[in-house]
């Protein structure tokens, strides 16, 4: 017995012919039924009654369509792609062959080409990520969602680093971005100033629990609760207000998974690999990706507010501590020894609190309610002292750092140097004996 497979039309049209065949319905009902005239009717009846069901079968079946691509257009694609772009999603290939090679193909005739050809995988594959969403704020800076990605933006061509972003919760806008070394206070202090100067002051900034914006220690004994970043932006008045997980601030988190795929293909096909390019480069891929990506606000108020000239961000975006003058006119802070000038304000200063001030371009100040001191830095140890307690998004910088320190060791403090190599003991060097052995120095140069 032959097994025919039809579709849902096919087997309609098949009842309807059966029951003209067996006379329970006229010629006449079967057309209004099928949407066909008399005489398609009859062709219909005679291939049924010579060749049975399988007459009514689509004579294209099983065949290519019509209006499909050239072979030449499939092979011309899949090459390019294979070729340049072979970890490229479906859209992303699809816009850059339109653009940059003149192969217009629609994404989900390439999403197609690029599954059987094993370049890409099904979405519906991958496990779901539920999740409860929160509706968008209304206004454009009203809510901007801040936070930094660690990621190996530049791939082999360059060391790994971290995007600095501010994303904007009503529109889904990128408004500002910025390539640093490692996630510090002084680098959001940069970028932040950059966010202010372009756009205003937001009503409030969203992050994440990092020490940056919140202090977390519950056992913390001094200050007033509040961070470097956050006093900065209260004296801005603007609000900071932390995520209780990262799902809470899936904008950005969204976001950076877009820029991680994206962005990291276009910084290689520009040919960018150091963060002061990339930082230049920025400017441009912000406003393409916006025009892509963002979205008009339910409220077309604005809410940043402009600077004012109270606002002195060169003042206000620094790092503050406050320290005790001692009667020898002297100050500590981070690991320097501060001398005052002795002046007639500076002598009266003696157990008085100061502020010292620590710019994010490397300056110092010592001030005394607003009024700048003069100092001498007596000692200074440039140096990461052992134990010291690192958070992970800056261990990066601080490995840097310490390799920079341990190349600078004179040749025989290092570990593995040939000046420090010797013999253990007379069987392994005959001609050297274990004691009284010839200083390091003159070993090297003999071996040499």
């Amino acid at each position: 017995m032959a097994v025919v497979s039809m579709s849902k039309q096919e087997f309609s049209r098949l009842d309807v012919l059966l029951r003209v065949q067996s006379g329970r319905l006229r010629v006449s009902d079967a057309c209004v039924l099928i949407g066909l005239q008399r005489r398609q009717v009859f062709r219909l009846l005679r291939g049924l009654k010579q060749e049975g069901a399988t007459s009514l079968l689509s004579k294209h079946r099983g065949k290519p369509s019509n209006h499909r691509l050239p072979a030449e257009v499939r092979t011309l694609a899949l090459s390019i792609v294979r070729e340049r772009y072979s970890d490229f999603g479906p859209s992303l290939a699809a816009e850059k062959l339109a653009e940059h090679h003149g192969c217009s193909v629609s994404r989900e005739t390439l999403r197609g080409w690029m599954i059987a050809d094993g370049l890409w995988q099904d979405r519906r594959h991958r496990l779901p990520s539920p999740h409860q969403p929160r509706r968008r704020r209304d206004c454009l800076g009203e809510l901007v969602q801040i936070d930094g990605s660690e990621h190996a933006w530049f791939e082999d061509r360059g060391p790994p680093c971290t995007l600095l972003a501010f994303v904007d919760d009503a529109t889904s806008r990128l408004m500002q971005l910025r390539f640093v070394t490692s996630e510090s206070a002084f680098d959001y202090f940069r970028a932040t100033r950059g966010y202010l100067e372009t756009h205003g002051k937001p009503v409030a900034f969203y992050s994440d629990k990092h020490g940056i914006f919140r202090v977390n220690s519950k056992e913390a004994a001094g200050g007033d609760g509040v961070t470097q970043f956050g006093r900065a932006l209260l004296a801005l008045n603007i609000d900071i207000i932390c995520a209780n997980s990262p799902q809470a601030k899936g904008r950005i988190e969204r976001a950076f998974g877009t820029l991680q795929d994206r962005m990291v293909k276009e910084l290689r096909l520009a040919g960018v690999s150091s963060m002061a390019a990339a930082n230049a480069w920025l400017p441009g891929f912000i406003t393409a990706y916006n025009a892509r990506f963002g979205r008009d606000p339910a409220n077309a108020k604005d809410l940043h507010r402009p600077l004012t000239q109270a606002d002195d961000l060169d003042e206000i975006l620094a790092w503050r501590e406050e320290r005790t003058v001692t009667r020898n006119l002297t100050l500590h802070y981070d690991r320097m020894m501060l001398l005052l000038d002795p002046t007639s304000l500076a002598r009266g200063l003696v157990r008085k609190k100061v502020e010292v001030v620590n710019y994010p371009d490397g300056r110092f100040a010592v001030q005394f309610n607003g009024t700048a001191l003069g100092f001498k830095v007596f000692d200074k140890i440039q140096t990461v002292q052992p134990g010291a307690i690192v958070d992970n998004k800056r261990l990066s910088a601080v490995l840097e750092q310490v390799k920079a320190q341990q190349a600078a060791y004179p040749a025989r403090q290092q570990r593995g140097h040939f000046a420090r190599q010797r013999p253990p003991n007379n069987l392994e060097a005959p001609g050297l004996p274990s004691k009284g052995r010839a200083p390091r120095h003159r070993a090297a140069a003999a071996a040499a």
